[in-house]
């Protein structure tokens, strides 16, 4: 039996990582938006800061948010926890079962960096954990109190790992790798502030002890750089399948310039929570993102020009060499069962019908072969651009 372990673990931690992923977003977006919606009580109430009346499958719903702790503590308290842990537990598993276990074929590209296996895991991990080093450092620092600037260093601290990592690792492996530096710092903001803050309350109010409404503070202030941070990692979670920005010489300005579009629409909606209607911000966002796709446009052509027809036998050749050991009904490589996407080359008519998918991964992105594990040379995907080009002719 010809079991894939790697590929039904793959299957297993992705679904729980979406699900997860889901369902902490959801509910950061919602209290988030609970938040920025609250009114004034009328008429006031003791300890109540705001209150907000909802409707929705067809109940309604009366929400109190108190300005440090209620009077007397329910039986029943809900903490929004596993959400978020869940999903880091997830994606870190998937990492090191996709990146780490098969980092070869998936994280080391051998004409950026000749990586050995360890030495790969090990700069990743210093990425993640050092990003969360120097997030706190800045959480911690007087920046931490100035809003706006704590949020251009940091923003300026995730490009500059973007760019060194895209010229250590594979692209997808670079990308992955700033999606966890932010994922990570995330999930600690949960773990490290917001959840021990609301413990001590908790407890203070249980003793009997005044509450620091310090701490209140101090967990809002991580909420809402999660909810900044939050659409650029979505982002980055999908970004594999669009290998015009993970595979552009300049992926790491591309990933920026999208992810600080996604930030300028998340603001958008912020501002409008409090009913405030700021369309520029939309259009912030709609023109980093174009200008994303004109960058990506003006990837600079291979000096190699192919201007004599290239027959099929060439192309063929090509992709026997450098494809077919993993795109094959029967994959010779070790790090595949099946063919990736269900993409065979094994015949001609196989290989025209993948021929866009070839120039848009091999030609153009030059995002395959992964890590460019076979050397192809800029004259073989010259030549095999050419030979799609010129129509993907076969005899």
């Amino acid at each position: 039996m010809d079991y894939d372990l790697p590929g039904w673990l793959n299957l297993g931690l992705r679904w729980l990582h979406v699900i997860a992923g889901v369902a902490w977003i959801g509910a950061s977006f919602y209290f988030v938006w609970l938040d920025n919606n609250l009114r004034d009580p009328d008429p006031p109430k003791d300890g109540v800061k705001g209150e907000l009346w909802a409707v929705h499958g067809g109940g309604f719903y009366h929400s109190q948010k108190y300005m440090v702790a209620p009077a007397h503590m329910p039986d029943h308290l809900h903490w929004f926890k596993w959400e978020a842990y869940t999903t880091w537990l997830s994606g870190f598993a998937l990492l090191i079962v996709l990146y780490y276990w098969q980092a070869p074929v998936y994280l080391i590209d051998t004409a950026k960096h000749a990586f050995s296996q360890p030495a790969a895991i090990g700069a990743g991990l210093a990425f993640i954990f050092g990003g969360l080093a120097v997030y706190e450092a800045l959480c911690r620092s007087p920046l931490g109190q100035r809003g706006l600037w704590f949020g251009l260093v940091w923003f300026g601290a995730l490009t500059a790992a973007a760019y060194f990592l895209s010229k250590l690792f594979s692209d997808r492996g670079a990308f992955i790798h700033v999606g966890a530096i932010i994922g990570t710092a995330m999930v600690a903001n949960v773990f490290l502030v917001i959840i021990p803050n609301q413990r001590k309350i908790v407890a203070d109010m249980l003793a009997g002890r005044p509450v620091d409404p310090r701490l209140g503070a101090m967990g809002k202030q991580r909420s809402v750089h999660n909810t900044y941070m939050t659409l650029p990692v979505i982002f980055i979670m999908i970004s594999n399948h669009y290998p015009m920005v993970t595979g552009h010489p300049l992926s790491w300005l591309l990933l920026a310039m999208i992810s600080a579009g996604g930030i300028s629409i998340r603001q958008f909606f912020l501002l409008k929570h409090h009913g405030k209607i700021r369309h520029d911000f939309l259009f912030y966002g709609a023109m980093l993102i174009f200008a994303a796709t004109v960058v990506a446009s003006m990837k600079p052509k291979d000096k190699v020009e192919i201007s004599t027809p290239v027959p099929f036998a060439t192309a063929q050749a090509i992709v026997q060499k450098h494809c077919v050991m993993c795109h094959s009904a029967t994959p010779t490589h070790a790090g595949f069962s099946a063919p990736p996407l269900g993409a065979t080359f094994d015949t001609p008519e196989h290989i025209r019908t993948y021929a866009p998918k070839i120039r848009e991964r091999a030609v153009l992105s030059t995002s395959m072969p992964l890590g460019n594990e076979t050397s192809m040379t800029v004259e073989e995907r010259a030549q095999l651009g050419a030979w799609i080009n010129q129509g993907a002719k076969i005899p």
